[in-house]
């Protein structure tokens, strides 16, 4: 039978209209994609700003203060009448406490995942991931009162001449602070492994830590080291803690039982407003800045190049 008009103009329709749905179809797509890039761009350029806004504060800095000087003379003291301006003393002290914070958290965060990945039970696990994730919750204001007055005191029985602010208490109350961090990343990254993995372990007559420590840790090693890496720099960049618990005293000193001084304690403690604005003083906070931010960078380029190079090891 032959079409008719009708069908024929129906056949029309139906073509037309499902043309239009894969147009709009189409223009939804892009729409998306536009909305993603732009959600992306967003991150990039308010890294950008940051870095501009550094880098252009900065530079008066180091016009009146020379580079050689700011890296190398290891006294701190620009709101003092006698002035010198070397890093070293703040960048002595973020590195005291970060260590002290790191020398705890890594193998409580790491034995907590294995026992979380490998040996709890689910309905345990259930229980014991989030209540251990809580502690990532608490502000940190909180910490750095619980280490003033609580973790100081109690350091202090043991280590009589424990400076009553001091890097070791706040390193260590800043350490059980980020345990989470790694213990919640480096569960995921072993829970992650694949169980076939396990299961030939299990048939070559391996026993449940052999299989954990040599078969899943290292098939897991690049999430593991990342996030050993991110809790680095979270500990770095801490603020309140150390500004609460560790002093205000820039000393050039290993000696975690002394008070010290961080570069973001630093940069708290000039930007309560004692300070004039647009003075040299002031401007410290952004040179002081921009080495901390080059500090987080270096740490975060060599994360992603440990993740790269594991990940061709155990592709």
């Amino acid at each position: 039978m032959g079409l008719t008009t009708r069908s024929v103009a129906e056949i029309y329709a139906a073509r037309l209209q499902r043309g239009m749905a894969a147009r709009w179809r189409e223009w939804g797509e892009l729409a998306i994609q536009a909305l993603l890039f732009f959600a992306a761009m967003v991150s990039v350029f308010t890294t950008l700003g940051i870095v501009a806004v550094l880098v252009v504060e900065a530079i008066p800095f180091f016009q009146q203060v020379s580079l050689v000087e700011f890296l190398t003379d290891p006294q701190w003291t620009p709101l003092f009448a006698q002035k010198h301006f070397g890093i070293l003393p703040l960048v002595a002290g973020t590195f005291l406490t970060s260590a002290v914070a790191l020398a705890l958290a890594i193998p409580v965060g790491l034995l907590s995942a294995i026992y979380l990945s490998e040996y709890a039970p689910a309905r345990v696990r259930a229980i014991l991931k989030p209540a251990l994730e809580v502690l990532a919750g608490i502000p940190t204001v909180v910490y750095g009162y619980f280490a003033l007055l609580f973790v100081t005191p109690l350091l202090k029985r043991i280590i009589p001449d424990l400076e009553t602010f001091n890097a070791l208490s706040a390193g260590l109350t800043m350490g059980v602070m980020i345990i989470p961090l790694i213990s919640s990343l480096s569960e995921d990254a072993l829970y992650a492994v694949p169980s076939s993995l396990r299961e030939a372990a299990y048939a070559l007559g391996a026993t449940r830590l052999e299989v954990a420590l040599r078969v899943v840790l290292p098939a897991a090693l690049s999430g593991i080291v990342a996030s050993f890496i991110l809790a680095a720099s979270r500990a770095i960049g801490e603020t309140m803690i150390v500004a609460i618990a560790a002093g205000q005293r820039p000393i050039l000193t290993l000696d975690p039982r002394k008070a010290i001084e961080t570069m973001t304690a630093y940069i708290v403690q000039v930007s309560l407003g004692d300070t004039p604005h647009g003075t040299l003083e002031f401007r410290t906070i952004f040179a002081v800045g921009l080495v901390l931010f080059l500090f987080t960078l270096v740490l975060n380029l060599l994360a992603m190049r440990i993740i790269e190079r594991y990940r061709e090891v155990y592709r």
